[in-house]
């Protein structure tokens, strides 16, 4: 059986769908599996090796072009491509309209989330299959769920394993004991300011860690900068894509990270990961693994770095007690 998943974005999102994904190849192991994503987050889909072939969907280039020939170009090329792999079912894991036409592009049946499950109800009308699944689960639950009514078999809830596999890193400037800062973020109110990354470096290099950090415009760039100039003992890691990011991450000792994609993923790979929301609520789509936290910031103040220290150390000890 040759089963096609939606679910092209964001980065947060891609990597909820995972536990959904190992449990699927844990129970039927007769499936092949392929991923249709959004082309910036192709590398991070791969990290599954369950995933045999990635089709690269790019609807947010597409959107500012629809008039341009070569965005219909790409548009056909997706299509065929899509209808010459022949899939038995395609499995839309977002609920929403975007992912459901881009279903439609297989010509194979469609399962999804029923109307009242949905993000966006409209998507349903373009489904043959559709599944209830309550709203008010976790975003990981819901997915593992919908793909468990999909395929015919009960996920096993008492284990939550993402089955990812990072890259070797190719890096040799880290040393043993390092601590990845994911400072970078899409909104302003999401940023933890410049000086308590700083202080919680400061504390790092005390307790011998090694920070490192990295950044992938000037303003992230100007962040690992200033962290860098202030704590002397911090690895800046160029800009760089993805894939080798999740290396990094994935050979780090721990993990302090704003609410952003990455840090998603080093809590999935099972790095001790400490999130700081300040803005947002973790809620049904916040970061999750078997060794990671959330610290969410009370209304009116933000979260300290000896907070975020202390937890730290907590998971550390956590994840050294379950290795011994």
């Amino acid at each position: 059986m040759k089963v096609l998943i939606v679910k092209t974005s964001s980065m947060g999102d891609v990597i909820h769908t995972f536990p959904a994904v190992e449990d699927a190849h844990r129970a039927r192991p007769d499936i092949s599996f392929h991923w249709c994503v959004e082309e910036a987050f192709a590398g991070i889909a791969a990290l599954h090796p369950a995933i045999q072939t990635i089709h690269s969907v790019a609807i947010r280039r597409w959107r500012g072009k629809l008039l341009e020939p070569g965005t219909w170009r790409e548009v056909v090329g997706l299509r065929s491509a899509l209808r010459a792999s022949r899939y038995d079912l395609v499995i839309d894991a977002q609920g929403l309209l975007k992912s459901a036409l881009v279903a439609r592009l297989a010509a194979a049946p469609i399962a999804g989330f029923d109307r009242s499950s949905a993000r966006e109800p409209s998507a349903t009308m373009f489904y043959d299959r559709r599944y209830s699944v309550p709203r008010d689960l976790h975003a990981i639950e819901r997915t593992r769920r919908l793909f468990g009514l999909a395929l015919g078999y009960e996920p096993d809830f008492s284990r939550l394993e993402s089955g990812i596999v990072p890259p070797a890193a190719k890096s040799t400037f880290v040393g043993e004991k390092t601590a990845f800062l994911l400072h970078g973020t899409s909104r302003e109110d999401k940023k933890w300011p410049v000086a308590d990354w700083v202080e919680i470096a400061r504390l790092l290099v005390a307790r011998g860690m090694t920070p490192v950090t990295t950044w992938s415009n000037d303003r992230e760039q100007a962040v690992a900068e200033a962290i860098a100039r202030a704590v002397s003992q911090t690895v800046v890691v160029p800009r760089s894509p993805l894939a080798e990011i999740a290396a990094v991450i994935g050979g780090s000792t721990l993990v302090i990270g704003a609410d952003t994609g990455l840090t998603h993923l080093a809590s999935a790979v099972g790095v001790p990961t400490v999130a700081v929301f300040l803005a947002t609520e973790p809620g049904l789509t916040g970061p999750r693994g078997p060794f990671s936290s959330t610290l969410l910031a009370a209304p009116g103040r933000s979260v300290t770095p000896p907070e975020v220290m202390a937890e730290a150390e907590r998971l550390l000890a956590l994840k050294l007690q379950g290795s011994a």
